[in-house]
């Protein structure tokens, strides 16, 4: 079999990079495009030398032009601190990428993968959430651009697979946590391990109760590249992530015990449009794709505090 030729956009990101190295271990040539607005150089320094492995800095809302099989469509900035510094570029990213994304897998007949997110479904009505669910988003408020941004990407998904037979993959993302995610990205994970390491009170929204499930990184990996690799006829969308949900507080004690951190818990405002509760439904990732996750949450956030320890 000739070797894979694999676009991966937003390759220098979080997730990107780890998608970058599971590639490159199975024997893929990759190409990583980043314009580094939330992604770091860094994040595949050790990648840099590698044979089959390229970087390059590009803007997805600008056309681009290379030969490939695959691409995993990842760029756009995923943590609200960055997605809502920039909104217009933001749902600029989702539409005009996708578009420009979609082009390129067109003209060359490669498969392309969306990397959609849970926040699809808004703060959903129903629980847990399903794919059939078509969500409760507020498409005017702080966190539209990223929503709004996604759930027009997926419309462009499936229109290009109805009009033109385009191979298309789609995968919506629920939150996910591991070693290479930003100290400074706000999200819950990274601010809970860098307040605890720190020994500053843990800041908890609203009065905790609200839920969240998370995925560590390589099962989530795991579950893209089980996605790119199955047949025609599967599309998605297809949930991926951890289906064992944890309240917001939950979260902050555990990570103080897992720190070893003398941190008390502060509690703030609720931010506008903050979903209450977020829990995937992942029976047809099992029963399509075969994939479950694996990693328990305890080892995963060990691995993922060990790491904010080096860094």
């Amino acid at each position: 079999m000739a070797t894979r030729r694999v676009l991966v956009t937003g390759g220098a990101g979080f997730i990107g990079a780890h998608l970058c190295r599971a590639l490159l271990e199975r024997g893929d040539e990759v190409l990583a495009v980043d314009n580094f607005y939330s992604g770091a150089r860094s994040n595949v320094a050790d990648l840099l030398g590698h044979p089959r492995f390229e970087l390059q800095r590009h803007d997805v809302t600008f056309p681009l032009y290379v030969e490939t099989d695959e691409i995993y469509h990842l760029a756009c900035p995923a943590s609200p601190i960055f997605y809502q510094r920039d909104p217009v570029q933001t749902t600029k990213t989702s539409v005009v990428g996708s578009i420009n994304m979609l082009g390129l897998a067109k003209r060359v007949k490669a498969k392309v993968l969306l990397s959609s997110t849970s926040e699809v479904y808004g703060d959903p009505t129903v629980h847990p959430q399903e794919e059939s669910y078509w969500g409760n988003v507020n498409p005017i408020g702080t966190r539209s651009c990223y929503d709004e941004g996604k759930r027009c990407a997926e419309t462009l998904f499936f229109d290009y697979r109805r009009q033109h037979d385009l191979p298309i993959k789609v995968a919506r993302i629920f939150n996910t946590y591991g070693p290479g995610m930003r100290p400074d990205d706000g999200r819950v994970v990274s601010n809970f391990i860098m307040q605890a390491l720190r020994g500053e009170a843990l800041t908890v929204y609203g009065t905790g109760e609200q839920t969240r499930s998370f995925c560590f990184v390589s099962d989530l990996v795991d579950g893209l590249i089980r996605l790119m690799d199955s047949p025609h006829e599967v599309t998605g969308p297809i949930n991926l992530g951890n289906p064992r949900e944890f309240t917001m507080l939950e979260i902050a004690e555990r990570i103080i015990a897992l720190v070893g951190s003398s941190s008390t818990i502060d509690f703030l405002t609720l931010p506008s449009d903050d979903p209450r509760q977020r829990r995937p439904v992942i029976d047809k990732a099992r029963d399509v794709l075969g994939w479950v996750p694996t990693v328990e949450f305890d080892e995963g956030m060990t691995h993922t505090v060990e790491y904010f320890r080096t860094t």
